[in-house]
């Protein structure tokens, strides 16, 4: 073990972001190589790939703005991603779902940010839909984003039993 290993023991997840960012980025390439801008290509009954592109936020908020909105969801998630590596480095040792879960949220914002950076919009292509409702197209970024808010929220309901365990001790 390390001295940082010690001392931030939950920075030893952020590999986990990495991984996040790797597989959203090499997925949304491969789907703007193989797919054409808004024709949906069925995969399933409820489930299509349609390459479109997001100038906005969670969907597509603030899409129709002129372009502004680009630097201000560039720095918001800049300062996130700082807030969330000092979170993750004042995590305990045995606070691992937690340290998941922030990473998660980590790698999504940083994958979106490449694009936004890079682009001036996130590609998206995982597409739901069920009868005639269709759900706002999105990425393996916006995923890993999702499953670690899930995640956040269940630490919410752990925490009490977790903190009367330690308490019994």
């Amino acid at each position: 073990m390390t001295f940082n290993e010690k001392r931030w023991p939950q920075l030893r997840w952020l590999w986990l972001a990495l991984l996040v960012v790797i597989i959203d980025l090499g997925t949304k390439a491969m789907a703007t190589a193989w797919l054409s801008y808004g024709q949906p290509v069925p995969v399933l009954p409820m489930f299509n790939l349609t390459l479109l592109h997001n100038t906005g936020a969670a969907f597509s908020f603030l899409a129709s703005e002129s372009g502004w909105q680009r630097w201000i969801f560039i720095t918001l998630a800049l300062v996130v991603s700082a807030v969330l590596v000092r979170w993750l480095s004042q995590l305990k040792r045995n606070e691992t779902w937690l340290a998941i879960a922030v990473v998660l949220i980590l790698g999504g914002a940083l994958g979106n940010v490449y694009d936004r950076i890079v682009h001036g919009y996130v590609v998206d292509f995982i597409h739901l839909h069920w009868g005639g409702y269709h759900f706002p197209a999105f990425n393996i970024a916006d995923s890993a984003i999702t499953i670690g808010a899930i995640m956040l929220i269940i630490d919410m309901f752990r925490k009490p039993a977790a903190d009367e365990a330690i308490k019994k001790d």
